[in-house]
């Protein structure tokens, strides 16, 4: 079933969420790709929500940290993700800075269409066995938290 909303014109080219628009329709073709499937999962079963790449990554080891930052671009092009940065003065020396959450425009598309739900992934992603330097990282608080 398609949700209500029309689809870009491809001739276009890649077109992003700069005018406050979210495109339903845009924004499940993108989160079902398979990669950005499994990225969005990780995000949503973090513990906080917010997830930087290099959690990210120890979570999707086929992938390599600039795979990732590509597709969290195409999802926030899309506004399914948003970007959280701790500001210069506020950052820790060799911890992430940069961090993903869902956007409450895709967490309530998801939760529409039966995507994604929270507590489902928060467990398998507690089942995953974590070094102490991914630990350390979910534990760190977040920008604007």
């Amino acid at each position: 079933m398609r949700p209500d909303a029309e689809i870009a014109d491809p001739t276009q080219g890649p077109q992003s969420v700069t005018d406050g628009e979210f495109d339903s329709w845009r924004a499940l073709q993108k989160a079902t790709d398979k990669k950005r499937a499994d990225i969005i999962s990780d995000i949503v079963g973090h513990p906080s929500g917010v997830a930087s790449v290099e959690e990210l990554d120890y979570m999707n080891p086929p992938l390599s940290d600039d795979a990732i930052r590509r597709h969290l671009n195409t999802l926030e092009d899309v506004g399914v993700v948003r970007e959280r940065e701790f500001k210069s003065g506020e950052r820790l020396r060799d911890y992430p800075y940069k961090f993903y959450e869902l956007t409450e425009e895709a967490r309530e598309l998801f939760d529409r269409n039966g995507l994604f739900p929270k507590e489902a992934w928060q467990r398998q992603y507690q089942a995953v066995e974590k070094t102490a330097r991914i630990r350390e990282i979910e534990e760190m608080p977040r920008p604007g938290a």
